[in-house]
This record gives structure tokens, sequence and C-alpha cells, in this order.
């Protein structure tokens, strides 16, 4: 009688099999850690420029880093709001942001990011940016909010949008305007007749909806990235800001990275800069065309009426050592 060969359950083969494969896969080269882990909070989703540059940052800084840093992006105001995000890198819970006259919360000189009617164009704001006010801000931005520059992003101009047509500052009596907790445009927006409503920027949309407020003020970008024109039927050239942003890393988190890790950091922010500048600029091209083709209605407004309006309340709300600063860079 000849014997049978008995072979295995198929069962078995299989759990064999898988528990080998289990065992290869697990068994290879273990992926390191990063050293450094920087959660980075934006205010603005993934469509927009801001976003694009911190991917690029992140992409270079792990690349270069061979992985030892990494930076996760949380976009629209997932992880924390602006000045939330601010006081959550002070504490290092989170390490990265883009800010900028929010600053003033923590020191005055920040409110030349974005102080009404003080700058023409961009070359007025770049001169500002690499003069004297833009080193000082960088230095009070490390001592009074611990918080380091890596570069700055161009806003391009803040225009006004509504559901009714505002040419003249009579035409602002009584309207509800979103505005960021920045003191200037508070002050502002008082003084030309509005009621400003400070706001965090991902409430903005679901307010203009229900009513809450009544019309909000951007860059072309934002306006364009936050769906308003859904909610607003006109875009006002108020072109009342010239601004910019900084994006920023924690001074405590930036310190305890080795010096070679600094140097890789800080080239990477000087990269990231001029990256998002070139998306900027082909971003700025468009942008008006698209608002415009999702039905917004560009009104042209006597910008002379708003600056003489609210100009000398902007002033005063200012101290007296930022209004020396700001007479100085009226001259120029």
């Amino acid at each position: 009688m000849k014997n049978k060969v008995r072979t295995a359950p198929y069962p078995l083969i299989c759990a064999v099999l898988v528990f080998i494969i289990f065992l290869f896969v697990n068994c290879g080269p273990e992926k390191k850690e990063p050293e450094f882990l920087m959660r980075t909070a934006l205010l603005v989703n993934e469509d927009h420029t801001w976003y694009k540059a911190f991917a690029y940052f992140a992409e270079i800084v792990e690349e270069r880093s061979k992985g030892r840093i990494k930076v996760e992006l949380y976009p629209s105001e997932q992880l924390a709001k602006e000045i939330e995000a601010i006081r959550l890198i002070q504490a290092e819970v989170i390490d990265m942001t883009a800010t900028g006259s929010t600053l003033t919360n923590w020191f005055e000189v920040a409110t030349f990011c974005e102080l009404p009617f003080l700058m023409r164009d961009s070359t007025d704001m770049n001169r500002y940016i690499n003069g004297p006010v833009g080193k000082l801000m960088e230095e009070e931005m490390i001592k009074k909010a611990g918080l380091r520059a890596l570069g700055h992003f161009e806003r391009g101009p803040r225009h006004l949008t509504s559901n009714r047509p505002i040419r003249h500052p009579d035409d602002l009596k009584g309207l509800i305007i979103r505005v960021p907790n920045v003191p200037a445009f508070v002050t502002t927006w008082s003084a030309l007749g509005a009621k400003p409503t400070p706001m965090a920027f991902s409430e903005v949309f679901t307010s203009l909806q229900q009513g809450t407020i009544e019309a909000q003020e951007n860059p072309f970008a934002m306006i364009h990235n936050a769906g308003f024109s859904e909610v607003q039927k006109y875009l006002n050239l108020t072109g009342h800001v010239i601004s910019w942003v900084y994006p920023v890393v924690g001074e405590k988190q930036f310190q305890k990275l080795p010096p070679d890790l600094q140097e890789i950091f800080l080239q990477a922010g000087k990269e990231m800069q001029h990256y998002e500048h070139q998306l900027y600029l082909e971003n700025e091209k468009n942008v008006q065309d698209e608002l415009k083709a999702e039905g917004m209605e560009f009104i042209e407004v006597d910008k002379e009426a708003f600056i003489k309006k609210s100009e000398k309340a902007i002033y005063e709300s200012l101290s007296p050592e930022i209004q020396k600063i700001y007479k100085e860079l009226k001259k120029e």
C-alpha cells in the first residue's frame, strides 16, 4: 500500500504566507522619526499661495535635512485661529504660522504691516520692509512675540466687498464690516462711519451668509479663495491697505535646532519667499477676471474722500513714538 503524501490545509498555507510577508515588511529598514516636528497653522486653504509656499518649504527642508526636520501643515484654521496660533507657538504647542498686523497685539510697530492709506504700492512696501521700520519690526517680533521671521509675503491691496455699492464714505453709514482683530482697522472704519466687527477669518463666510455682518475687506486672492463672490455682489476698489505678512517660526523652537539645521531653515525661508512671490504675481493677473466671471461688480471709489475722512483718526490712534515714524514715512 502506497503512503499518501499529506499536504497542509490551504487556509494554513495562506496564513503562513501572510505571516512571512508580515515579517519581511516589518523587518525591513525602520523609517526614522524626525528629530524636529514643526506643526504649522495657516488661516488659508490649500489653494492659496501661502499654503503652496509652505508646502514647498516643507519639502525642501525635509529633503535637505535628510528627514531630521518634518513640517506638518494645517490649513483653514483647522489647528488654530491666527491669534490663538501665535499664543500656541509661544507655549511651544505648535511651531509655525503666517502673520502680520495681528502682531500689534504684542508690539505697536507691527501696525505698519497694514496701516490704512499709508502705502501707495508694492515699491513703498518693499522700501519699508527693507528699511529701518522692517528691521525694528523683526527685532520686536523676536523680543516681544517670541517669533522669528523667515521672509515676507506680499498680500496685495485690500478692498471692501458688500451687497450695496460703496463709492463714498457717506455710503458706509451703519454698514457692519468684518475686520481682523487689528486696532487700526477698527479705528479707520469707525471714522469712516461703518460698524467694524473683529472676527476670525474662518467665520466670515457663514456670517455673511446669515447676515450677521454685511461686508468684509481683503485682498483679491483672499476674496476669491474664500468664495465671497457667492455671498457678496460688489467689490469696491478702496485699496485702503497695501500689506504683507511674515511666515514665522517660534524663536524657542528655532534655537533648539542645531546650527546646520538653522542654516537649512533660514535658506529655505528665503526660497519660500521667492517661490510665493512668483505664485502671487501669476495669481494676481488672473484672480480679478475670475471674480468678475463669478458675478462680482467692481466699483470705483472716491479714494481721496476716504483718506480725508479717516487720516486724522488713524494718526491720533498711534502712540507718540509711532506717530513720529509715521510722519517720517509720509515724507518719503
